[in-house]
């Protein structure tokens, strides 16, 4: 969805209405996946498969690995079969790759399903989850002068949505809407 603000002077009904609801629809989003992160933090308790849950969730080593380059650090996931996986919230854009594997994407964009090779953009406050088909490795990009795992994660990831940077343009974007409803 995106708002033809600059090329037309005078903004439509439809097109407030359809930013509005993306809005709404992104925020709906947000909640639910927060929701299901918890129900599976539950799960996980009950079938006694919390480390599993910590290893996707990249808290331990085995199918998390971390690399660093000339200011770059390279992020690779590996995840079984049959596994759900919620990743962290995105503070930065950056590059993804479906090295191997056949996974489904749910965003507040809805579900897409992918299969390797497979590149595209992350895009700052995107968080997903990944139900993974066929065994996965998933490489992900970052530009950063951090020397340390923690510090990186500091960087490029937020712990909330509310936390994100994006608030501000979020704001002028709805005060230039209702400039031009005035």
């Amino acid at each position: 969805m995106s708002l033809s603000l600059i090329k037309t002077p005078e903004l439509t009904y439809q097109e407030a209405c359809e930013f509005f609801d993306y809005k709404k629809n992104k925020l709906e989003f947000q909640n639910k996946i927060k929701q299901f992160e918890k129900a599976v933090e539950v799960f996980c308790k009950k079938t006694n498969q919390e480390e599993f849950n910590k290893k996707l969730k990249g808290e331990t080593e085995g199918a998390i690995t971390h690399n660093f380059a000339d200011g770059q650090y390279i992020r690779t996931a590996v995840a079984p079969k049959n596994t759900l996986v919620s990743t962290k919230i995105h503070a930065k854009n950056h590059p993804f790759f479906l090295m191997k594997g056949d996974i489904s994407i749910f965003s507040e964009e809805g579900v897409k399903r992918i299969q390797a090779p497979f590149h595209a953009i992350t895009e700052a406050g995107t968080k997903r989850i990944l139900y993974v088909h066929e065994e996965c490795i998933f490489i992900t990009v970052h530009r950063t002068d951090c020397l340390t795992i923690e510090e990186v994660v500091a960087e490029i990831t937020v712990a909330d949505f509310s936390d994100l940077k994006t608030t501000e343009i979020d704001t002028k974007q709805i005060d230039k809407l209702m400039e031009q409803l005035t």
